[in-house]
């Protein structure tokens, strides 16, 4: 008689599963060995093998899932699955901001802040530090005695090495979280440039590769003497760390500056900053979800602009913008033969500026080319305001208050342009691009849902079930969307359902 039966279920992989499994195959062994609740040794050695292989197979899956990009959930394996495909994820960028400098009195010598003076927000713990990015200088008698200089979130490091004079050196530099493009390099050779690799370096460039890890932490790779020269002597290395979304600090808030101040005729001056306006360009490193949205895309676009969906990649690829829809003759019969139109949505949402329009179409008609003869547009979006109107009955216990910031921050993060990481949010989308629940085209935003997410609020006890209880701008159905306009939340109405009054 066989052991193992013929039909094996290798998806019977959890603790009940498998013991089922063994009691299987003891029977079919030992049929006299029926009684499998008594606690005897025998049965205790079935349940620590059915434990033992819960917990092996709970590892295979997590193993099978992190080689594949599309579940891995670790960033160390995401990005090296990325790099596979040649996708490198962005890290953080450094927020910047115009500094006004001012003097108590007028001077009687110039005054002189140097680049990379240390300015600060005014937190005790874990202030916001910026630097200046070039010097700024007040000139004796200058009344009123002020200035504006341009400061980032960032801080200058530098470190030094020595070469091993060896091919393939590589060097870790000390300071995290590094920031893309910010590192110089100067050896006893001369200055290296930065490339993306050494396969089209010759033996006599100077060049360094830079690989970033999950911990925002830089290796520096040289040459092997082939493609790429071996630096000589002592290396040094000049670079910056800091950056996100957290220098993106509001005005009037970057107003620490530390230290005593002189001017050049050796007179102390004293000294004040402030920024006018907001902070901006802060920007955190590509999330796990982000990367796994982008690093496919890559792929299909590499250094040109021909398909539809190519002039949507190559437009996202700018950091100022968030979405984009790309329609031509064979999409709108309202767009001439040979034409386009690309709409595009900017970070944070609203109409895009003139310069960002701008910005578009030289990156999917010059840095990524187009057809010659095709012609392009580039224009902001146009919204479908969703005004949501409820009856809603509270939990008990809970105020109007409560279930108000409930229900728009659910509904907020429904419409949200992007998701806290800096993904996509796939709940939300051109009409172009709404499918039903086959997948197809629908050119409808679901009733349903909207009332599923405003219903699972947990505030939120039930809602009214009579006609006109759940509305999206004002009928109970789902509401119909162009396929040019993008949703987005309007005006949310709620009514107490025991009294029917708006909170």
């Amino acid at each position: 008689m066989a052991i193992l039966p013929g039909n094996l279920d290798y998806t019977d992989r959890d603790f009940d599963s498998l013991r089922a499994r063994l009691e299987a195959l003891i029977k079919s062994v030992f049929p006299d060995w029926t009684d499998f609740q008594v606690a005897n040794f025998g049965n205790i050695l079935i349940e620590h093998f059915a434990f033992v292989g819960d917990v092996l197979t709970k590892y295979q899956d997590n193993q099978s899932g992190e080689s594949r990009i599309v579940t891995a959930t670790q960033r160390k394996n995401i990005l090296n699955l990325a790099k596979l495909i040649g996708f490198t994820a962005d890290g953080n960028a450094p927020a910047t901001a115009e500094l006004t400098v001012t003097l108590a009195e007028v001077p009687v010598g110039d005054f002189t802040l140097n680049v990379g003076q240390e300015v600060r927000t005014k937190q005790v713990t874990d202030p916001v530090l910026f630097e200046l990015l070039t010097a700024v200088t007040i000139l004796a008698a200058a009344d009123p005695p002020t200035a504006t200089v341009d400061v980032e979130n960032s801080t200058s490091q530098s470190e030094q090495f020595q070469s091993t004079s060896l091919p393939n050196q590589e060097f870790v530099l000390a300071e995290i979280p590094f920031i893309d493009n910010s590192l110089a390099i100067s050896a006893a050779d001369g200055i290296y440039t930065e490339e993306v690799n050494f396969l089209s370096s010759d033996a006599t460039e100077r060049h360094f590769v830079v690989v970033v890890d999950q911990n925002d932490r830089a290796t520096v790779k040289f040459g092997n003497g082939i493609n790429g020269t071996i630096p000589q002597g002592t290396i040094d290395m000049d670079y910056k760390t800091g950056g996100g979304a957290i220098g993106n600090v509001e005005a009037g808030t970057i107003e620490v500056i530390e230290g005593s101040f002189t001017d050049d005729l050796a007179n102390p001056v004293q000294v004040s900053v402030t920024n006018v306006l907001k902070a901006s360009g802060g920007v955190d490193r590509d999330s796990v979800e982000k990367i796994r949205q982008e690093a496919p895309e890559s792929l299909r676009v590499l250094n040109r602009t021909v398909a539809r969906e190519d002039y949507e990649i190559n437009a996202e690829k700018l950091a100022q913008v968030a979405r984009s829809l790309m329609l031509t003759s064979d999409n709108d019969t309202e767009i001439a033969e040979n034409s386009g139109i690309l709409f595009i949505i900017p970070e944070g949402g609203g109409q895009p500026t003139q310069s960002l329009l701008d910005a578009v179409l030289t990156q999917v008609t010059v840095t990524f080319p187009n057809t010659l003869t095709f012609k392009l547009e580039v224009r902001g979006s146009v919204f479908l305001t969703v005004n949501i109107s409820a009856r809603v009955f509270r939990a008990q216990g809970v105020t109007q208050a409560e279930t108000r910031a409930e229900i728009e921050d659910v509904l907020n993060a429904r419409f949200a342009i992007s998701n806290p990481d800096g993904s996509k949010n796939l709940d939300v989308d051109y009409g172009f691009n709404f499918k039903d629940v086959d997948g197809n085209p629908s050119g409808e935003i679901s009733w349903s849902v909207l009332q599923a997410d405003v219903q699972n609020a947990q505030t939120v006890r039930k809602i009214g079930d009579q006609d006109g209880d759940f509305t999206l701008n004002g009928v109970d159905d789902d509401l119909t969307i162009n396929q040019r306009e993008f949703p987005q939340l309007g005006t949310v109405t709620l009514l107490d359902g025991d009294t029917g009054e708006a909170f």
